[in-house]
């Protein structure tokens, strides 16, 4: 895959993933917030089982191996179901541009599954100080405080918080399983299981479709959670993810903050602290450091292509 290829796909997954947040929190005014979710994965499955039926072919389509199972499994459970209800249910009580930056220590997680499971894939001491520099960062958005830590705000954080551990986890399963499926016929297979757990999480916990205020604004909101951010953000980054690996490929939720925080406060009037702004240059601070050695890298290789190119 190219690296324009590859910056599209990740400008692609951050603007929607980022629009998720704000549509969530839009949403749950009309919709309770697991069969918010379930509905969500309802149309994402029907909008990529759509798109798939003119392309890859029929053995394109089925698993073929453990893994491509274990991919599938992974995906639907963690990366999508699980990581989404936990997301909407905490951001109840959390601003879409709070939810959104404690969703953005997927990055500074992944590599801890990844010393666990990946043999290849390790994080680099600048990698590291990256890591470091994008949790203060976050420390400095969510205004953590050692006296309200077990308030309920905070436990709504923490809900957010394990959404992110479950995408982690996910990201690093599937690139252990190994899948030979593609991106996209993977995320196709994993949406209906997805779909199934959380409206039996859905069912569990009471909610029912007469607890739904259908207004413009409530379609509004499933749709884009359900089109833009659901089965098209799935594609694009699901595919980065297989391209580049789970430590880098995730890295998108770096960006993520900046888009839920804009639309937030654009869309729904939620305030932007200085302190908010200050933890966002400290995030991109430490995308730098963790970006710098495959930009350099890149850089390097296109001189050499354009020396040979000379040369030749």
């Amino acid at each position: 895959m190219g690296t324009r290829r590859r910056l599209t796909l990740f400008a692609l997954a951050s603007i929607f993933f980022g629009g998720t947040f704000v549509a969530a929190k839009a949403g749950l005014e009309f919709f309770p917030p697991l069969l918010f979710v379930a509905l969500r994965f309802d149309i994402a499955a029907v909008v990529l089982l759509a798109y798939l039926a003119v392309g890859p072919s029929h053995d394109e389509m089925l698993p073929q191996s453990v893994g491509d199972v274990i991919g599938i499994v992974a995906t639907g459970v963690f990366v999508i179901g699980l990581s989404n209800a936990l997301l909407f249910v905490g951001q109840q009580y959390v601003s879409s541009g709070v939810g959104a930056i404690i969703f953005s220590l997927n990055p500074i997680l992944t590599p801890v599954f990844a010393m666990v499971l990946l043999t290849n894939e390790r994080l680099s001491s600048r990698g590291a100080v990256g890591m470091l520099v994008g949790l203060v960062g976050v420390a400095l958005v969510v205004q953590v405080d050692p006296s309200n830590l077990l308030g309920g705000g905070a436990l709504w954080k923490a809900v957010v918080f394990l959404g992110a551990v479950s995408g982690a986890l996910g990201t690093v399963v599937i690139r252990w399983a190994d899948t030979s499926l593609s991106s996209t016929v993977r995320t196709a297979w994993a949406l209906p299981l997805s779909s199934l757990l959380t409206h039996g999480l859905s069912f569990a916990s009471g909610e029912t479709l007469a607890m739904i205020s259908w207004t413009p604004a409530a379609v509004a909101a499933l749709v884009y959670v359900g089109v833009f951010a659901g089965a098209f953000a799935y594609i694009a980054y699901f595919g980065l993810l297989d391209d580049v690996g789970p430590i880098h490929g995730n890295l998108v939720f770096y960006a993520v903050p900046i888009v839920a925080t804009l639309g937030g406060s654009v869309l729904l009037g939620e305030s932007v602290s200085s302190l908010t702004l200050v933890g966002f240059a400290t995030i991109f601070a430490g995308f730098g450091v963790l970006a710098s050695k495959s930009i350099v890298a890149e850089v390097e290789r296109l001189y050499e292509g354009q020396v040979e190119a000379l040369t030749t």
